[in-house]
């Protein structure tokens, strides 16, 4: 899967119209230059580096690994650690794998859930160009 705006609601919605646009915006523009500087071929956790240290120099404020806990029927269950969540809005999940699936979709909508955010993104490191999917609760 290639890089692209995607949503799960549209594709065809101008980037303008979607949830923190401008920020969705700057973290990809981030993302794509660290993909071209550094490439594919790295696990997840050194992207994940990186991608820190790239929005430390673009002033883009973060957490990262964001320990978020899991309720079920009124008691703690446990806890999903979420990549990034980028200026308390977006969570961000970082991926090294050949191709986004339905699978990494589903765990970004969980955090989008149980973190009560509206927008997040997958960023796939894992292939020659960046995969980019953006998804909408």
């Amino acid at each position: 899967m290639g890089a692209g705006w995607l949503s799960l609601r549209a594709r065809s919605v101008p980037t303008e119209e979607y949830p923190e646009s401008e920020l969705t915006g700057k973290i990809i523009g981030v993302a794509i230059d660290v993909h071209k500087e550094v490439g594919p071929g790295f696990v997840e956790k050194v992207y994940q580096r990186i991608l820190a240290r790239a929005f430390r120099k673009n002033g883009i404020p973060f957490e990262r690994e964001v320990k978020v806990r899991i309720e079920y029927d009124g008691g703690d269950v446990g806890f999903q650690v979420v990549d990034f969540i980028v200026c308390d809005k977006v969570p961000v999940e970082i991926k090294a794998v050949g191709e986004i699936c339905e699978a990494h979709v589903a765990q970004l909508i969980s955090y989008l859930k149980i973190t009560k955010r509206r927008v997040g993104l997958i960023l796939n490191f894992g292939s020659g160009r960046l995969g980019i999917k953006r998804v909408i609760l």
